[in-house]
């Protein structure tokens, strides 16, 4: 379908004019920003870690503690079950999706880099808050300030990485975000090992390591380009061609120049751009984009694995090293996975790799409701065979999730809106994400206690619906210029009902919109 686009000359499109080379100045700048998903990578893996630690436990939730002591070789579904230990992590998430809003009017009218800088301070000042904690209020609002920052972060650095990349690496580009954020995952679980066998402040530092990945983002935002298209937005035209010359390497970028300024021009007419995203013309990005996707990425279950894997494998019968350990295990997993998503997205495309991997995550989740259904119940001890088993194939639904809706979650979102609702947009994406990330969160271990077994068929049901969504709803968006997405919609089977010039009753004039 993208190809199509391309051989429409008319109608706007000038992507065929587009020239760059990959430069060094380009490559430090998306590596520098994509820092950004270390601190909601680090935070992922840290906090289930912290969770099933016991000086952790004695300190804060001395009642999970007794409980945990009293099942510590069986295998208990209800083991972990506290809503304010599970308050302990989503809290975060509920700030995020509140602060995600201010990040929007910051990283519109102040631009990427300031709403990078802004994220860095907000979750080094969480980090310093939670390794200081010496009561539950402490750490919650602690975790809020995290969340302010990862809010900040996770709306500006996707935008940041899509904007300064050519439309024939963008996907790979992107997706340095999710391969950040992998690394932080794995990090975190390796520091979780570490500190598990220093007694008893070994949490303390698990928590205040979230500092360092925040410092870096800090440091290396000041230094930061500006992307081209935020400059254009905030009318410095001239630093824009500047930046824009440099980042391509070539001089020759009258086209892609002239797209920002359409893009830009259609900018400034809308005044309310949350507003603006209910329009029926944005309708496909609302619906795929704002919600569909960052709702869907949550409800895979993967990131239920991520929060809670040490307490999970701990719940199945593991001892607390070999629950950190496996939990490792399943963060290398998700740092390959980044890894082949990366180098093979815009090669095969986003469609292949949402519908291939969500067929191997719905085998995989049936196989570990049933495993589970035959050989897990409260008091048994699990076989190691069968623990070994589950091992395994979770890591084979890390590694299916990491190379599809890990990264895609975030890359299809940010290239989907026009500028004039860009900013607007990953606002609706975050929070959306952030508002399904805390649900899950919060209600994922109490499932688990009442569901059993059932709560992975849960899942199983909602990958198959996504997998279905994706096919009938999502173009392909591979190697097509940013600021060309709309044409897409103008040609697909059921979105061009919305978006076509005809149906918004929009004249053409010289093949460009006004």
């Amino acid at each position: 379908m993208a190809g199509g686009v391309f051989d429409d000359k008319s109608n706007g499109a000038r992507a065929h004019l587009y020239e760059y080379k990959i430069t060094s100045y380009f490559i430090i700048s998306c590596i520098v920003a994509a820092i950004g998903g270390s601190l909601f990578g680090y935070d992922l893996g840290v906090s289930g870690g912290v969770t099933s630690m016991d000086d952790f436990l004695k300190i804060f939730f001395p009642k999970v503690y007794r409980r945990k002591q009293e099942h510590l070789k069986e295998t208990d579904y209800c083991k972990y079950d506290n809503q304010i230990l599970t308050l302990f992590t989503s809290s975060l998430y509920f700030a995020a999706l509140i602060s995600t809003f201010g990040a929007s009017y910051v990283t519109r009218n102040k631009g990427r880099k300031a709403s990078i800088l802004c994220g860095a301070v907000s979750f080094f000042l969480g980090a310093v808050l939670n390794a200081a904690a010496k009561n539950i209020a402490m750490l919650i609002i602690g975790r809020c300030f995290l969340g302010i920052g990862i809010g900040f972060s996770n709306q500006a650095v996707p935008l940041y990485l899509s904007e300064m990349a050519p439309a024939k690496v963008r996907g790979a580009v992107n997706q340095l975000f999710q391969l950040s954020t992998c690394l932080g995952v794995l990090i975190a679980n390796f520091v979780n090992y570490a500190t598990d066998k220093i007694h008893p402040w070994g949490w303390r530092l698990s928590l205040g390591i979230a500092t360092v990945p925040a410092i870096l983002m800090f440091v290396g935002g000041l230094f930061l380009p500006e992307t081209p298209n935020s400059l254009v937005e905030q009318g410095k035209l001239e630093k824009a061609r500047q930046v824009l010359e440099k980042v391509r390497g070539t001089p020759k970028v009258d086209a892609e120049y002239a797209d920002l300024i359409d893009a830009s021009n259609a900018a400034r007419a809308i005044k309310h751009p949350f507003r603006n995203l209910l329009s029926k013309k944005n309708r496909p990005q609302l619906v795929i984009g704002a919600i569909a996707i960052p709702a869907f990425q949550q409800l895979t279950g993967m990131n239920s694995i991520l929060f809670y894997s040490p307490v999970i494998f701990q719940s199945l019968g593991f001892g607390s090293s070999a629950a950190l350990y496996s939990s490792a295990i399943t963060g290398g997993a998700l740092v390959v996975a980044a890894l082949i998503s990366m180098a093979l997205v815009d090669k095969f495309g986003r469609r292949a790799f949402f519908l291939e991997a969500g067929a191997e995550m719905i085998i995989i989740m049936v196989a570990v409701a049933i495993t589970l259904a035959l050989k897990f119940g409260q008091g048994v001890v699990l076989p190691k065979g069968i623990g070994i088993f589950l091992v395994i194939i979770i890591c084979i639904f890390v590694l299916a999730y990491g190379r599809s809706w890990g990264p895609l979650g975030w890359l299809v979102p940010s290239e989907l809106f026009p500028l004039e609702t860009r900013s607007a947009g990953q606002s609706v994406v975050v929070c959306v994400n952030m508002i399904f990330t805390a649900l899950i969160a919060q209600c994922f271990l109490v499932s688990l206690c009442h569901l059993k077994y059932g709560v992975f068929l849960v899942f199983a049901g909602f990958i198959f619906v996504m997998s279905c969504f994706i096919y009938l709803l999502l173009p392909e968006t591979k190697q097509v210029p940013i600021e060309e997405i709309y044409l897409l919609w103008e040609k697909h089977w059921f979105w061009r009902r919305y978006c076509s010039p005809e149906m918004n009753g929009i004249e053409l004039k010289n093949g460009e919109k006004v």
